[in-house]
């Protein structure tokens, strides 16, 4: 299978699903989020905020291509550009982490471990960027249709441990130190899978159409 991850720009904004393109429940509160939706200016609300995010603190964000196809991405960035973190009651995350907010994968590149080659590429970029952790707001009820919160039992699955629960949105976190290991024997999965490969990084209750990662 040939695939390679690729760093959210401005660029590449687009090659997001149609309404994860125009989605912006992490990145405004619930009420400017409804203000944005009304006008119907959430397009370009989303970009303003991967602009804003890059110019001040960096990459926010990777999509996995898959034979040149865009077939999921993730999207991270620190917790006070997340205005949708004051609203969820497993809040507010710890001051050395980073949050993870969502990713997507497909529905048909479902299965292909897709989700955890993601994972495995957020933890690259931000272990080399000195982040000490990354924690994420979990789904732990997720339906069948797909949402902007991870399933809490696919994080759990990568290596997060919950640190504050809740019977709908524990929070989770990964120390960046104890995921080296478990990055390194992703990478040897990986390699047996797919070959020698080397994932380039760069320097330095909505829905959404997509289906959650696995």
């Amino acid at each position: 299978m040939s695939w390679h991850v690729a760093g959210i720009t401005l660029d590449n904004l687009d090659d997001l699903p149609k309404r994860c393109r125009s989605c912006v429940f992490w990145e405004l509160s619930s009420h400017l989020g409804e203000q944005a939706a009304e006008f119907g200016s959430t397009d370009l609300e989303k970009e303003a905020w991967v602009s804003g995010v890059l110019l001040e603190w960096g990459s926010c964000g990777k999509i996995v291509y898959v034979r040149g196809e865009p077939a999921g991405y993730v999207m991270y960035a620190p917790p006070s550009a997340v205005p949708r973190t004051a609203e969820m009651p497993t809040g507010p995350v710890s001051a050395d982490a980073v949050l993870l907010t969502t990713m997507q994968v497909r529905p048909e590149f479902a299965g292909e471990g897709l989700g955890r080659m993601l994972a495995q590429a957020v933890v690259k970029d931000l272990t080399r960027r000195g982040v000490k952790a990354i924690e994420v707001f979990g789904d732990a009820r997720p339906g069948t249709e797909p949402g902007c919160v991870i399933p809490a039992k696919f994080l759990r699955h990568v290596g997060f441990k919950t640190v504050r629960p809740h019977p709908r949105w524990p929070r989770l976190r990964m120390e960046l130190r104890a995921a080296l290991t478990w990055k390194e024997d992703v990478e040897a999965a990986l390699e047996q899978i797919f070959g020698s490969v080397t994932i380039p990084m760069q320097a330095s209750a909505p829905t959404e159409s997509s289906v959650p990662v696995r």
